[in-house]
């Protein structure tokens, strides 16, 4: 299988990985890329460590127009692969962020990959050859946790074949790392991420209440680096923000909410074991 994929890597408080997550994607057996780096306005250094790690690439300004960037900068090595950075007037959040390199990605496919992850170095590869034998618009693959140096601690979560609307609801089991979408099949407007907490799990449960069915490759491709005092290490901020889910975003009444909630906190609590 072959096409562009366009990688979609929200910047903020990066300073200390971004270099690494740089090398990462170029170090993907699969060549056929273009590395989309939104700088949401971070107060670190991040931008610079961008810079002088790209130094040695051509570099041009892009034009834009779009509300709430400050410039972009197209950066590309000898083999014509861009890796683009984007830098925005204001902190907005990681929905707008992505929402933001959607809007100026060219490739047919989309992966997110977040600056703190983990891809192993044939992710992109094995993705895209599942998603040919599904003829699949929406995949995602399982993951590992890993502790804040990327170290793996042996946790491991797997992943079901398939994800309907209705099964996804009990279960957070998508990694926004692992996704990937191809969008001759699933619309740019479904992918566009809402600006509430949780906001991936909001946009994979909007794609597939559109009819759309989401496919688990079940090889481990990615680290999810977990920081002991991380956001999604907050058990009760954890459980307020699925909730609101349900009931802000899905519009689902109490007794449904409370059904799927039951099962999803389950289920939480065995992957973590």
């Amino acid at each position: 299988m072959s096409g562009l994929v366009s990688i979609i890597v929200p910047v903020y408080r990066a300073e200390s990985y971004i270099a690494e997550t740089i090398a990462m994607v170029v170090r993907q057996t699969y060549k056929e890329w273009e590395l989309l780096l939104i700088d949401d306005h971070s107060p670190d250094n991040g931008d610079e460590v961008i810079r002088d790690l790209l130094k040695t690439y051509e570099c041009r300004k892009i034009p834009v127009k779009q509300k709430g960037i400050l410039s972009a900068e197209e950066y590309t090595d000898g083999t014509g692969r861009r890796i683009v950075l984007v830098s925005k007037e204001k902190n907005e959040g990681a929905a707008t962020a992505r929402n933001i390199g959607l809007d100026m990605a060219q490739g047919r496919y989309i992966a997110f990959l977040d600056a703190d992850d983990v891809w192993f170095p044939r992710k992109l590869d094995c993705e895209l050859r599942f998603m040919e034998d599904k003829q699949a618009g929406f995949v995602f693959t399982a993951y590992e946790f890993g502790d804040e140096n990327a170290h793996t601690t042996g946790k491991k979560v797997h992943v079901p074949e398939s994800l309907t609307y209705r099964k996804a609801l009990s279960r957070t089991v998508i990694f926004t790392t692992t996704v990937m979408f191809d969008r001759k099949i699933i619309p740019d407007k479904l992918m566009r991420m809402p600006s509430v907490e949780s906001e991936d799990t909001a946009t994979w449960w909007q794609i597939l209440r559109a009819g759309y069915t989401a496919y688990g490759l079940n090889e481990t491709l990615a680290i999810y680096r977990r920081p002991p005092k991380s956001l999604s290490s907050n058990k009760f901020t954890a459980i307020k923000r699925i909730w609101n889910l349900y009931r802000r975003q899905e519009k689902l009444s109490v007794l449904s909410s409370a059904r799927y909630f039951i099962l999803w906190a389950y289920r939480a609590t065995v992957r973590r074991l």
